[in-house]
Parts: structure tokens; sequence; C-alpha cells
């Protein structure tokens, strides 16, 4: 099939089938990952939360994780926590090659979180999903890396547009959360995916959108100052949101025994879950009550309902769940469950759109709180994911809002704006940039991002030993075609470097040849380079020194080879004709 299909169809007609293709599956998944949340949330509520066990809603939580934990553990053996951090390595590093695994291990790992109530949200794993089904659909018709990432990028959309029924969203989330660049010939199979994943999700679900509402009020300019006071709460939120998990994050790296961290992750997930229990899943039904302007329902069954019900009771509450959310999220992924931040951010920018209106309304200012609740949505997407557009047009579609696109837009960018100022990339993103790994919109970035030490190695330049005499240097170099000679000692440690320029003028005297040594004669390099260094800090590097050729030793100080700046832009040119091409 596979070679019928290279010999009759071409190349542009079978990417825009693959993406038609991709689009499907990612619905698909999409639809069974809901249907096994729910099926398992309905078990739970018939037979165990039945007769008002609320104490269910305690245990239940830690079995998810433990579940979780033990089949990626024994199961599937590999890693599959932060999705959207995967896929971005996986394009930044230029193979575009999602292991085969990703396509089903994710959505039965947060389908037993979720379900269970961890406090995460279903959409980075089914994202994950999608694009490790466009990834391996392109490497079975042995397509190339380029169309490879697009069929990532394919994937990821479908699976958007599938899982909340925004195509547009879709379509925006690969360019600004997957950094994909937008050209004639990605936009057409993105919009197909996600396209088609959307419609196949009408089919399933109807045409509602997840968040229904019918009181919203129109947009007035009167309010733009308190939307733009929104959007500067929501980027702090958001800067509290990316700090504060990844801070909690590392704390549970730290512990290495699976065990411990079920046990930790799991009540400390439990007990945050029976003070306040709008913690509990993935929070979409308590988002619902914010919108029909019910907060007590959250209240409900919760220790702290015996402090009553007034509105500084229910801001104070609703307050602690914003600042908690972080942690039973944390608690969540890090005791061994599986999930990602969509849902807790939405959730989170809920609430401050919620409480920002209430405490204005306390103020006298009189703001429509459903308006807010929903825009505040928009503003902690934004700032979390970097991704404005992401926030504004998913918002939109969720809800139906789109006559709001106005304050969507305002508290969106204001969002972005205010967390740019602290903090340049996004919870996603954060990993790799620290290690120099992550494709940027920045084309000069991203080509030096693409490039790897090993592509620029030179290894062709001869060795000498720090005790060969100047007449054994002689022979060497006249075998040599270069005019570096780089000093390495019995270990294989890099002692200097010698330049021909510097022994010229004594190397045609016979009777110094036993007088000097190459480790008098030879001198240190500026700056040595280490062979895991990111390509734009070895530039960086190339400017400041001004060097034209550096050595590069591992971790031990064993010689490798030698990097030139020349060969690096030979390489930049080769990589940025093949990244620009349409």
């Amino acid at each position: 099939m596979i070679k019928w299909v290279q010999q009759h169809i071409g190349q542009k007609h079978l990417v825009l089938l693959m993406s038609l293709m991709v689009g499907i599956l990612s619905a698909i998944a999409a639809y069974v990952l809901k249907l096994f949340i729910h099926l398992i949330q309905y078990l739970i509520n018939t037979y165990l939360i039945a007769g008002e066990h609320y104490w269910w809603y305690i245990v239940c939580p830690m079995i998810g994780i433990a579940l979780a934990a033990v089949f990626v553990r024994y199961v599937v053996k590999d890693d599959i926590s932060h999705g959207i951090t995967k896929i971005l390595y996986a394009i930044s590093q230029r193979k575009s090659i999602i292991k085969s695994h990703n396509m089903w291990s994710s959505l039965i790992g947060s389908g037993i979180t979720i379900g269970f109530g961890g406090s995460v949200g279903a959409e980075a794993p089914i994202v994950l999903t999608g694009a490790a089904i466009g990834s391996n659909l392109a490497k079975l018709f042995h397509l190339d890396q380029k169309t490879m990432m697009l069929m990532i990028a394919c994937g990821a959309a479908g699976a958007i547009g599938g899982i909340f029924k925004a195509p547009i969203a879709g379509l925006v989330f690969t360019l600004e959360v997957l950094m994909i660049d937008l050209t004639m010939n990605s936009i057409a199979p993105l919009l197909i995916s996600s396209v088609t994943a959307a419609a196949i999700a009408y089919f399933t679900t109807g045409f509602t959108p997840m968040f229904e509402l019918t009181t919203i009020e129109s947009f007035t300019l009167g309010r733009i100052p308190w939307y733009v006071l929104l959007g500067a709460l929501c980027g702090f939120t958001s800067l509290y949101f990316t700090r504060g998990m990844n801070y909690l994050e590392q704390h549970f790296k730290r512990i290495g025994n699976m065990w411990v961290k079920i046990i930790i992750g799991g009540a400390g997930l439990g007990m945050l879950v029976y003070l306040f229990p709008p913690l509990y899943g993935e929070g979409y039904d308590v988002i619902l009550q914010l919108f029909n302007d019910d907060p007590h329902s959250g209240l409900m069954h919760s220790p702290l309902a015996r402090l009553g019900d007034s509105t500084w009771v229910i801001i104070g509450y609703f307050s602690l769940v914003l600042l908690l959310k972080i942690v039973a999220a944390v608690a969540t992924n890090g005791g061994g469950g599986v999930g990602g931040i969509f849902a807790p951010s939405l959730f989170m920018g809920a609430i401050v759109g919620f409480v920002s209106a209430y405490l204005l309304k306390m103020a006298g200012v009189d703001v429509p709180v459903v308006n807010f609740t929903l825009v505040g949505m928009a503003g902690l997407m934004s700032g979390v994911m970097h991704a404005p557009l992401t926030g504004i047009f998913l918002i939109a579609e969720l809800t139906g809002g789109y006559h709001l696109l106005m304050p969507l837009m305002i508290v969106a960018v204001v969002s972005y704006l205010t967390i740019m100022l602290f903090e340049p990339h996004s919870l996603y993103a954060m990993r790799l940039a620290q290690k120099g790994e992550l494709l940027t919109h920045n084309k000069d970035r991203s080509v030096l991002t693409l490039l790897k030490m090993d592509s620029v190695l030179e290894t062709d330049l001869k060795t000498v030993a720090p005790d060969m005499t100047l007449g054994q240097l002689v022979k060497v170099i006249a075998d040599s075609k270069r005019n570096i000679f780089p000093v390495v000692d019995a270990n294989g440690e890099l002692q200097g470097i010698l330049l021909l320029d510097e022994v010229r003028n004594i190397m045609f005297q016979p009777r110094l040849y036993n007088r000097f040594t190459v480790a008098q004669l030879m001198n240190y390099p500026q700056v040595v380079l280490r062979h895991d260094m990111p390509m734009e800090k070895v530039m960086e590097i190339f400017e400041d020194t001004g060097a034209w050729n550096l050595p590069v030793v591992d971790e031990q100080k064993k010689y490798l080879g030698f990097v030139s700046k020349s060969k690096i832009f030979n390489s930049y040119r080769h990589v940025l004709v093949h990244f620009s091409e349409e």
C-alpha cells in the first residue's frame, strides 16, 4: 500500500490526505478519552459516592494516582508526563519522532488519573496523542523530517479541535505554542485536520458549546479600564502559576521512591479535596457554577461551609482555591498521575475573573460577573501558555461568546504583556529553553537550535603530544593539511593548541629540533567548548572572543575535535534553505 501511494499520489496531495486522516484519528482519540473519563466518573458516583459517602472523594484521587503510576512504571516503562513539552522537544531536535506508545499510553494514563479525580486536565495528553498519531503516520509513509513536523502539528490541531470543538483554536495553538511557521504549505493541512476533528466532535457530542452561556452582557466602552485591570491580574496570576508549578515540580523530582511520591501526592491531594471540593477533577463543573453565578455550590460538602455563605466567605474561599490549585495539580502529576495544565489554567482564570468581579461590585463598580469569569479564562490561558490568540479564540469557541471578542482581546493581550515582563518562556517551553533546545519564531535562533555540535565538529586535525620535539612536530606538519594542531596528553585530555604560524620561523632550523618541545611552543585556547553546548551559545562565544576556531571537549575534558565559524556558517545556510522552503 505504501509503495502504491508513493507511486500514484504526489507529495502535496499525500500531505493533504494525511492531514485528513490525522484529523479523523485525533478526533476519535479525543472522543474515546472523554468516554473513558466519564465512564470512570459514572462508576464512582454510582457505586461509591451514592448514599452521601463523600469520604470517597478523598480516597479516589490517591487510587487514580497509584493506578496511573503503576501503569506508567510497569506497562509503558517511559515518562509520558509534560505532553506539550515532549512535542516541543521532538520538533526542536529536528527528529519530529514521537514514540508509538504515545498514541495510546497518554489516553489510558490520563483517563485513569482524571476519572478518579486528579486535579489536572485531559487536553495536553490528547494533544500528545494526536501529535504521536501524526508523527507515526508520517513515519509509516516514509515522509521527510519537515513533513513529519507538519503532521505533528496537524495532530495537535486536530486534538484541540476535537476535544474542545474549537477548530480556530486548534489552528492558532500550533502557531503560537508549537511555533510552527505559517506558510501556504502548512495552513491548508492544519485547517483540514482541525476542521475535520471539530466536525467529528460536533457529530458525536452535538453542536452545543462546552460552556453554553445565555446571560452574557454586551460589551461597553466604559468597562475597558476594568478589563485592563483584570488582564494585569491574570498576568500576575499566570506568573504565580508558572513559577509556582515549576518550583513545586522540582521538589517532587527529588523524591526517588515511586511509592513515596504516590503517598505524598495522593494524601496531599485527598486532604486538599476534602477541604476544597472544587479541586476535585478537572473543575469544569465548578466553572459552570460560576457562569451561573452559583458559587455557593462550591462550598457544599466542605468542612468550611460552617463559616457561612456570605460574600466575604465566598471570596476568601475561592481565593484559597485559586492559590491551592497549582498545589493540587502538582500533587497529581508529581505523585505519578498523568494530566495537563489546560484545565487548571481555565479553572484558575474563571476564578480570577469571578473574584475580581465580586470585589469590584462590592466597591460600587457595575461589572458583569459572567463576562469577567469568561474573559478571565482567556487571560490565564494567554499568560500561562504565552498564547494570546489561543486564549481569545478558544474561549470564544468554548462559550459561543464571539460578541465579546473585544474584551477577550484586551484581557488576553494585557495578561500576555504583563507576564512577558517577568517570564520570557511559557511553562511548556521553560524546560527546553534552559537547555537551549527550544525552537522559536526567531528564524536565526531556530536554525541555530536545529544545528547540533556533531554536525559541525571537525575531527581531521592531527593531534600532537606535549613531550614531542620540534623535529617530530615538523614531520607531523608535513603530513597535515591544516594549520592547527591540538595538543593532547596520553589520557586524551586537551592540554593546548599549537598554530603553524607560531613555529613557522623556527621549523626550518634543524639545529633547534631537539631544543624545543611542543609543551614550550603551545598556547592554551581562549575558550574551550563543551560538546553539549547549544549552538546559539557557541556563536555568542565566537562573537565575544573574536576567534575563528575553537576546540571541543567532553565532560572529562577529553579532546573531541574543533569547531570553526566558517563550518557553522555553511551548515547554517544549508539548514536555513531547508527550514524556509515553502
